[in-house]
């Protein structure tokens, strides 16, 4: 069971000898958007601070952020988050340090490298953000609430940072990264408290949508069917406020403040297209030259090792059983699956010697980004290596590249269309 009594007396009599904070306690659960909520409301300050509490602030993380607001007070300002390890809490910057925030069309919170366009020739120059990545951030409080604080009916948690973020950029505020300011963030493994039934993110998400992505919302529903027909509560106060506050549109949002994101995230995926128009939008087996044998994923849950398998001939309804069926998405990535029914895992390999495994795709290139060359090897750019496997074992890993060895040369051998027209 998940114990409180530390939040109790503990908490009262070791907060005793900080005078200057005070201890708020609500009747019932209400979750984190509308205790923040509450928090803020009786603030005194010129400026509130939101963080987690399993957050840990680093040195003179505070002056950087109050220099924005006090330059702009129309400026919500997020400090950069680093990694607290949830083992034996080792303090390391997250993956790629400094990137912006953005989303997918599922509304999956991503970070994207910062275009050429907006990099500072000092690192630690604060830059633009068109999202925020959760719950820290700082701004001025009576801005915060021109803005209307958080929409109250958002349940428990999830989708408040869209909403903010949204918020300020369309109704006349900015957002900003800056990399002066350190806060830790300890990433936990699981959830160790339970969601009351009947609130869901998705509902959250959908109000969200309903109320600042305009016509950008069908988007979400074309993935997230299930988010059509979903209530989202009543929304009329906040659609009155985004008015009564004259926010732009959320084609403006896209436009002039996230114009990056969809190179990256795309609201219409491209068809898929690979190395050359004659691959384009066909499903493949791959097939190895010295061994005869094919790639196959039928054993493969995430972070498995990809396989051989023997060649299933009829490329019918047993290929894609057998799931020796890919497409090369236009990222230059490699994904079981055809190419409006791909699954979300794709080719990846960490080293010029490891395993190739399935990974979640991120469309960042990477370790996930694949060229087929003239000379039949299938090329890792990142790790300099060709896709390599073994007849005796059925292993597929990276090798140094050879290529007049057949074990490296692969056949790329498109299916039959019936497939497609079977499963659709």
């Amino acid at each position: 069971p998940f114990h409180t009594e530390h939040l109790k007396k503990r908490l009262e009599d070791y907060m005793a000898q900080f005078p200057n904070v005070r201890i708020l306690r609500t009747k019932k659960r209400e979750g984190l958007i509308r205790t923040r909520m509450l928090g803020a409301s009786v603030a005194i300050g010129d400026v509130i601070t939101f963080l987690d509490s399993h957050c840990e602030a680093n040195v003179n993380w505070l002056p950087p952020l109050l220099d924005r607001i006090a330059r702009n007070r129309k400026t919500i300002v997020c400090p950069m988050i680093d990694v607290i390890d949830h083992d034996h809490f080792g303090y390391e910057t997250q993956a790629g340090d400094a990137m912006r925030g953005a989303f997918d069309w599922e509304m999956y919170y991503k970070r994207i490298p910062i275009p050429p366009e907006l990099q500072k020739l000092d690192p630690s120059d604060p830059f633009e953000s068109p999202v925020m990545a959760g719950g820290l951030f700082a701004v001025d409080r009576k801005w915060f609430w021109e803005l209307g604080g958080y929409d109250a009916g958002l349940e428990i948690w999830g989708g408040e940072q869209y909403e903010i973020s949204f918020k300020v950029w369309m109704c006349g505020g900015r957002m900003e990264d800056i990399p002066c300011s350190r806060v830790g963030h300890i990433y936990r493994k699981y959830v160790p408290y339970k969601v009351p039934t009947g609130v869901s993110l998705a509902r959250n998400l959908k109000r969200v949508a309903e109320v600042w992505m305009d016509e950008y919302a069908e988007y979400i529903y074309q993935r997230r069917p299930e988010y059509r027909h979903l209530s989202a509560g009543d929304v009329a106060a906040q659609k009155e406020l985004r008015n009564n506050l004259n926010c732009k549109s959320f084609k403006w949002f896209m436009n002039e403040v996230a114009w990056d994101l969809p190179k990256f995230y795309p609201p219409v995926e491209p068809p898929a297209a690979a190395w050359g128009e004659a691959m384009t939008n066909l499903l493949f087996q791959i097939r190895n030259v010295g061994t005869g044998l094919c790639v196959d994923t039928k054993h493969g849950a995430l972070g498995s090792p990809l396989r051989l398998e023997n060649c299933v001939k009829d490329r019918g309804e047993a290929a894609w059983n057998n799931v020796q069926v890919f497409t090369f998405s236009w990222r230059e990535d490699i994904r079981p699956g055809d190419p409006q029914h791909t699954k979300k895992f794709c080719f990846d390999a960490i080293s010029h010697s490891s395993p190739v495994t399935l990974y979640d795709c991120h469309g960042m290139k990477g370790n996930q980004l694949w060229r087929y060359r003239k000379d039949k090897t299938l090329y890792h750019p990142v790790s300099s290596s060709c896709m390599d496997c073994s007849e005796s074992d059925h292993k597929i890993f990276m090798n140094n590249c050879n290529p007049s060895s057949p074990t490296q040369q692969w056949i790329f051998e498109h299916t039959n269309s019936t497939v497609l027209e079977k499963f659709n």
